[in-house]
């Protein structure tokens, strides 16, 4: 990926642009006061993170005037991961900030939210209607016996009131948890049931491609194994009735309380985030008020260049860190904008519709959703007023080179594009977008500050143009504070300390190039090491998805008892295509030619479909282990799958072998 002269940029910042954005004001202002170099752009910067980590984040505190109601005494009193002490001694709140802008006088009666459904309609919702909403809840929760540290859950889509329950929840000192509608009762207990929610926010159904679904069922499948619940509140989105023993969601918010902001310590938790749960139960992944906060401040307000007068889009749900992320878009005075219904509905293009109606600026989707619009030949910016887009930015899987291309062509040439890659543990990015850095294609431009991100090889030394395991060698304020009913840390430690203790490994192949961008490879335990050559299976889904015929692949690298290693290809094809010999070998031979000879497939198989996580990432490791002879209920948790009929597919092709 490296060589002396770099291929020129897809895009470049210009000048103006580049003084314009927050994170150069934030520079010459830290310089000024805090010692972070004058010179030398986002590079120096971004190593000054890194070196002098505490006096960064002091900075970044200071730049956006966090709330201490409670002073701090030092920034970070225990450096050591996991456990890192961050902003000891210190309280404050994270609706409080969340909020802020609503006491602006100028501002108040300006949207904080946006929402949408599938009809395209956008409906605002004010900074003070959103506050005054979020006072009267908390006052309720509170009146239902609701204090810090409970945990209070959401079953909720992307509507105004899984905002408001978050921040109320916040604002009690509560923990969050949601879910979204679409999944399953036992995928919802799962997770639930680990955390023993004592309130419950539901709707009674959603809509989605067009048709409404109806979660009366579930929800009462849900009231009656969650033992721990003392109120269940109902959001009659379909228009329901509330059940018996239900509150009213209209009840609950409709009176004009001033919020109380219960003040927190710095680590008090503030919301729990699941893992894909694939091979067993999801973890229970806890972040903290203040963690979330700064991180959220820095990720939001510099890197994402979000403030006062943007408007925030980020197609997701509730079910996926990206909607909590999303929400954290207030802290920074930001319109978010809050889309309800399937990205492709009622065609492809869809997403770009809703970035139109609502001027979003910053406009965030998945890597998937691009590549699905270039092979729809969809044309957002000939179909769309899309003038106030300044930013795309994907994220899920690594956005294949063909993306920026088509993004660059399609959307526009003087857009920013963001491919951002973090994790769900800490629910935040470790590379990606930099607002003042120029775009090389099929790259995250650099790594994000108070990161120190690295490659390293297997004997933990880092490496520069080489692919290396993504580890971060110093503590982040997001990292989780613990993991819920892991008392002795333990899976904590073993998640992310055991390959290379007191440094955060995350499971992703990286390539740092020399000139600082990054490359992601895919996930680093489903890695194809062929006669000792390894490639992340991300590479080659970019090569053979470009092919019109595949929808979707999925390549798994399985070692065989006596040594052999059998490499199949999955291939999910378009309708009306056909697996022939000819396409076997323009799929071999696109993968030898433009990656190499040693990871042609050994076997090239249709499948009825790529099976998924709940949060739309491709399962690869159960799919290994089916393929070696693991029961179908040992290989995968099956609340964590988006349809468990395609894994039996794959468990019988493991028998078919056998």
């Amino acid at each position: 990926m490296t060589s002396a002269a770099h291929p020129a940029p897809l895009w470049q910042p210009d000048a103006d642009r580049i003084a314009a954005a927050r994170v150069t004001r934030f520079q010459t202002w830290a310089a000024e006061r805090y010692g972070a170099p004058a010179e030398g752009g986002y590079p120096a910067l971004q190593r000054w993170s890194v070196d002098d980590l505490e006096t960064f984040w002091r900075a970044v505190a200071d730049w956006f005037d966090v709330r201490f109601s409670t002073p701090y005494e030092q920034v970070l009193g225990d450096h050591t991961m996991p456990g890192a002490q961050w902003f000891t001694g210190a309280t404050l709140n994270y609706a409080e900030h969340a909020l802020r802008a609503a006491e602006d006088p100028a501002r108040a009666q300006e949207p904080a939210l946006i929402h949408l459904d599938e009809t395209h309609e956008p409906v605002p919702v004010s900074w003070s209607e959103l506050r005054r909403q979020v006072g009267s809840l908390a006052a309720e929760l509170r009146a239902l016996g609701v204090r810090p540290g409970d945990r209070v859950s959401g079953y909720l889509p992307n509507i105004p009131q899984a905002v408001t329950a978050l921040l109320a929840t916040a604002a009690v000192g509560a923990v969050w948890t949601s879910c979204a509608p679409d999944f399953g009762a036992r995928s919802v207990l799962d997770r639930f049931q680990q955390v023993e929610p004592v309130v419950l926010f539901t709707v009674d159904g959603y809509r989605y491609g067009g048709k409404e679904h109806d979660r009366r069922d579930t929800v009462a499948e849900l009231r009656s194994e969650l033992p721990t619940l003392r109120a269940v509140v109902h959001v009659p989105l379909l228009g329901t009735p509330a059940p018996d023993g239900a509150l009213s969601w209209s009840d609950l918010t409709g009176s004009a309380v001033e919020p109380v902001f219960e003040q927190v310590p710095f680590d008090h938790p503030l919301w729990v985030l699941y893992s894909s749960g694939t091979t067993g139960l999801p973890k229970a992944i806890v972040q903290s008020q203040g963690g979330i906060l700064l991180e959220h401040l820095k990720q939001l307000g510099l890197h994402c260049d979000l403030g006062p007068e943007d408007r925030f889009f980020w197609y997701t749900s509730t079910g996926w860190m990206m909607w909590n992320f999303l929400v954290s878009g207030l802290l920074t005075g930001t319109t978010v904008i809050l889309y309800d219904g399937s990205p492709g509905f009622p065609q492809t293009d869809a997403q770009w519709a809703v970035a139109e109606r609502t001027g979003a600026t910053l406009f965030g989707t998945s890597a998937a959703y691009v590549m699905a619009c270039r092979k729809a030949d969809v044309h957002p910016s000939r179909d769309y007023d899309l003038s106030r887009v300044q930013c795309v930015a994907t994220t899920g899987s690594p956005l294949p080179p063909d993306g920026f291309r088509w993004l660059h062509e399609e959307v526009g040439e003087d857009l920013w594009i963001a491919s951002v890659s973090g994790g769900t543990d800490v629910c935040s990015c470790f590379a990606g977008a930099v607002p003042t850095l120029p775009v090389h294609i099929g790259e995250l431009q650099a790594a994000c500050l108070g990161t120190d991100l690295q490659a390293w090889d297997p004997h933990g030394k880092p490496v520069v143009g080489e692919v290396g395991e993504l580890v971060v060698t110093k503590p982040m304020p997001s990292m989780p504070i613990h993991f819920w009913n892991d008392p002795d840390g333990s899976r904590y430690r073993d998640s992310y300390f055991e390959m290379f203790p007191g440094a955060w490994r995350h499971g992703d192949w990286i390539t740092i190039t020399d000139h600082g961008s990054v490359v992601i490879h895919g996930r680093s335990d489903s890695t194809l090491n062929r006669q000792g050559v390894r490639m992340g299976s991300a590479d080659i889904y970019e090569a053979v998805e470009r092919l019109p015929e595949i929808r979707e692949s999925l390549v798994i690298g399985l070692e065989e008892p006596e040594g052999g290693y059998w490499m199949p290809l999955f291939v999910h094809l378009v309708p009306g295509a056909t697996l022939d010999d000819a396409l076997r070998d323009r799929i071999k031979r696109t993968i030898r030619e433009e990656l190499s000879p040693r990871h042609v497939p050994d076997d090239i198989i249709e499948v009825p479909g790529v099976p998924h996580t709940l949060t739309g990432k491709r399962i690869e490791v159960p799919v290994k282990r089916l393929l070696q002879g693991t029961p179908l209920t040992k290989a995968v948790n099956p609340g964590s799958v988006d349809d468990l009929d395609l894994l039996r597919f794959y468990e019988n092709l493991s028998r078919d072998r056998a």
